[in-house]
């Protein structure tokens, strides 16, 4: 039975929330007495999770947004904000989990994306549904849907396996965060055959 996006995908708005909430779920998850291989592998997936997602807001969101009010403070400092926090995923990478500097990365890395969060769901995410009808809305969140496809292909593995390590701790995340990861392999792996 072959899916099509275009049934299954949500708005790019609600796409862009539920990134969101995936992010801060996963960073609730992250404490500094957690063993080196827990840390990481939450760290992990926060950094793919947020490099995806900046990927297809600024290929397929943003683009729309700035034709519409390319005046918009807050889309005007987007761009700066997600190179920021490439800048700081490189530092956090290549930093051990052992060492404390480790901690003081992430937090930094989260503190920057909460109050992104913040300025997109108050200000972008309402004003693109103001000033978008409901089709172009879904029509942007297949778009987003088929490019996430393509971006998460190559890491389906690495991110099953940081979630199952990194919420290892809780029983509840564990079974939400690997039946999410085996539907998106599912998913992929019936994109792909198709």
């Amino acid at each position: 039975m072959m899916f099509s996006l275009n049934k299954l995908s949500p708005s790019v708005t609600d796409m862009i929330r539920f990134d969101h909430s995936h992010v801060l779920v996963t960073f609730h998850q992250y404490t500094t007495a957690s063993r080196p291989s827990v840390k990481k592998a939450l760290a992990e997936t926060m950094c793919d999770a947020l490099e995806i997602h900046a990927t297809l807001e600024e290929e397929v969101f943003y683009p729309v947004l700035r034709r519409l009010n390319g005046d918009e403070p807050v889309i005007r400092k987007s761009q700066p904000e997600h190179d920021e926090m490439r800048r700081l995923i490189g530092q956090l990478r290549a930093t051990a989990p052992t060492e404390r500097r480790h901690d003081q990365l992430l937090h930094q890395l989260m503190r920057d994306v909460m109050h992104h969060v913040a300025d997109e769901e108050t200000v972008l995410l309402p004003e693109a549904e103001r000033m978008l009808d409901k089709d172009r809305l879904e029509e942007l969140g297949v778009q987003m849907s088929k490019r996430r496809l393509e971006l998460l292909k190559p890491k389906v593995g690495k991110i099953a396996a940081n979630t199952a390590l990194g919420f290892s701790g809780s029983t509840a995340a564990i079974v939400v965060g690997l039946a999410s990861a085996l539907m998106a392999a599912r998913f992929v792996s019936k994109k792909i055959a198709a």
